[in-house]
């Protein structure tokens, strides 16, 4: 890149189609963060009115994380054989079918269907938005593409607490018990907004250039499920939605029963990534491995962060107010590690980002409770730096994967890693069983982000490849300045 080219603004090497992809996928993104965490605003009220245990009630949000692995594979799939855009799209309507579907739900067992519906569109979702953005804008801005994107999901979460906030009381005071349902209504307008914009954009860029080679790679739908071990890979699918059926509706409180479960998941995740690339599956399981890990960092903190402002002595509308300005951080960072990123390289600023957060955790976790405004600002920085620089996480795992593998492997592998946001919230407060709620989530913050830190900082997954089978590991793998270095050359 020469003086002049360094010197030209960044917004400038956009074009307006640029833009609308752009914000055609952050609303998708968005919608993701505002459908997630309504069944968690709504959850009360559910109970309520079917008359649940508080153990059905959490199954109705662990239903999302039991279908999301399925939904990244399948729509993931759909979008490396038929397009980014058609699997945006298709992902988008199972929110609207899942959302409404949500509200008109005569029983328990019906919303827990509809829940598992959400969750396989959402996973589609975050691997065809990401994959169309990143492929869409120029290489050298790549990571602010993947930062700006995922900002759209803490919007969602803020979006979603002040419809909530309002929404509900309003319609609970002329119609009692329809507060809820109305709630999940909502879902269908972004939706029709995303559906209008996604209908007039074109294809991503990557994608339309791999189209034209005359050799095509097969995609993860014709390996898994139309060659020799078709039956066996479907009874694999089968067995691992019982297995974290299992595991996170609490169906067995058996320690044996729960870990043979979790083996069970877990030889059909490493199966199905050893099919999808039997030279290069190490990079698979190793990604699963530390995202898992960034779930395991950030979910304990998200889930019972309430918990933890209320038991430190704060009211319910200063717990409400600091998790909004919370959310605001997490906004912020997200926005910020897209700058970042570029501008000192996606590992490196990483690994920084992260530090920072965990220097912050101790005196957060710390807090009495009598100073607000400290607790409030401590927040919003640990957001910032630790949960906002997740931005980068679609760029991140997007390197290892070729155009034509791209949104299968990331939506897989993504995914399948986010499990560790159902088993986070559980091991905090099992932790917190032995220590205090503060101390347990600086234990699991500390611990698990440090295992992102090494993973990232010093691309694991890219030397591990190497020890198995350095034939096969690509240069760019993980690796900014040799991708921008490729693309240089191309053009």
């Amino acid at each position: 890149m020469n003086a002049t080219t360094t010197r030209q603004r960044w917004w400038t090497y956009l074009s307006k189609e640029d833009w609308k992809a752009f914000f055609a996928a952050w609303l998708g993104v968005l919608l993701d963060g505002y459908d997630f965490v309504l069944i968690a605003f709504a959850l009360p009220l559910i109970i309520e009115s079917f008359q649940l245990s508080l153990v059905e009630g959490a199954a109705l949000i662990s239903a999302a994380f039991v279908s999301r692995w399925l939904g990244g594979l399948l729509l993931g799939a759909v979008g490396d054989k038929w397009g980014r855009k058609p699997a945006m799209v298709l992902s988008i309507l199972m929110f609207a079918v899942g959302s409404v579907a949500c509200a008109f739900a005569p029983t328990y067992w019906f919303l827990f269907v509809f829940r598992l519906i959400i969750g396989f569109a959402m996973a589609g979702e975050y691997s065809a938005s990401a994959a169309y953005v990143i492929e869409s804008w120029p290489v050298h801005m790549r990571n602010k593409a993947s930062g700006f994107l995922l900002s759209g999901y803490a919007f969602g979460v803020i979006l979603a607490a002040q419809v909530d906030k309002y929404l509900v009381t309003w319609v609970e005071s002329w119609h009692p018990g329809w507060g809820w349902r109305a709630l999940f209504l909502t879902g269908i307008v972004p939706i029709l907004v995303a559906i209008y914009m996604r209908r007039r954009l074109p294809e991503a860029n990557d994608w339309e250039e791999t189209q034209k080679s005359t050799k095509k790679e097969d995609d993860m739908l014709d390996i898994l499920f139309g060659g020799r071990g078709k039956v066996l890979n479907i009874v694999g699918v089968i067995a691992a939605c019982i297995a974290l059926g299992v595991i996170f509706m609490e169906v067995s409180s058996s320690i044996y029963v729960l870990a043979l479960c979790g083996v069970i998941a877990a030889a059909v995740f490493i199966g199905f990534v050893v099919q999808f690339d039997r030279k290069r599956w190490v990079i698979g399981v190793a990604i699963m491995i530390a995202i898992f890990a960034s779930f395991m960092y950030t979910w304990p903190i998200q889930g019972l962060l309430p918990t933890y402002l209320t038991d430190i002595g704060m009211d319910k509308d200063t717990v409400a107010n600091i998790v909004s300005f919370a959310g605001l951080g997490n906004a912020c960072g997200y926005i910020i590690a897209g700058f970042m990123g570029d501008l000192v390289g996606m590992r490196r600023w990483y690994a920084i980002s992260l530090i920072l957060s965990q220097i912050i955790v101790v005196p957060l976790f710390t807090q009495t409770g009598g100073i607000v405004v400290l607790v409030a600002a401590l927040l919003f920085f640990q957001q910032m730096f630790g949960q906002g620089v997740s931005g980068l996480l679609p760029k991140w795992v997007a390197s290892y994967f070729p155009v034509e593998k791209r949104a299968a492997g990331l939506g897989f592998c993504y995914n399948v890693g986010a499990l560790g946001g159902a088993v986070g919230p559980v091991m905090g407060a099992a932790i917190a069983a032995k220590v205090s709620l503060g101390a347990s989530l600086a234990i699991m913050s500390v611990g698990f982000a440090s295992v992102v830190v090494i993973s990232i900082a010093f691309n694991i997954p890219k030397r591990l490849q190497k020890l198995v089978d350095a034939t096969a590991v690509r240069p760019e793998d993980g690796e900014d300045e040799t991708i921008a270095a490729i693309a240089a050359k191309e053009e």
